[in-house]
């Protein structure tokens, strides 16, 4: 029986464990048949989107891994645009409207609202939170 999952990432990519967790379980879901409808960015988890990470290169280069998932398997990376905004992560959209000269959002990552977030934990036969 195949079940939908739906993944909020709150961790950074750097630092503690639980972002490169949500990635291992999200590779696990989608090797064992599942399908992943949501995988959402919040709190310090929107980390996982700035492209300007720049890990040592004994490091796994998390936020490049994201992207290649996503793009591998057709998934949309959902970033809180509040929680974003607050830590210094911003699309070419807001980069704009702010007055800024660059923007950082890393593609396919985009900006979303928590209406995303609920319509996940409805859609989805399993909510898992990291």
């Amino acid at each position: 029986m195949s079940l939908t999952f739906a993944i909020l990432v709150t961790a950074p990519p750097y630092g503690i464990e639980r972002a490169h967790s949500a990635y291992r379980f999200a590779r696990q879901v989608l090797e064992q048949g599942h399908r992943i409808s949501h995988l959402f960015f919040y709190g310090d988890g929107v980390a996982n989107a700035n492209f300007l990470h720049a890990p040592a290169s004994d490091e796994v280069d998390l936020v490049q891994r994201w992207r290649e998932l996503a793009e591998g398997e057709g998934l949309c990376l959902d970033v809180c645009v509040a929680a974003a905004m607050r830590r210094g992560v911003i699309d070419a959209g807001e980069a704009q409207a702010q007055g800024k000269a660059q923007h950082n959002l890393s593609a396919p990552f985009v900006m979303s609202g928590l209406g995303q977030l609920a319509e996940a934990a409805l859609e989805a036969d399993r909510f898992v939170q990291f």
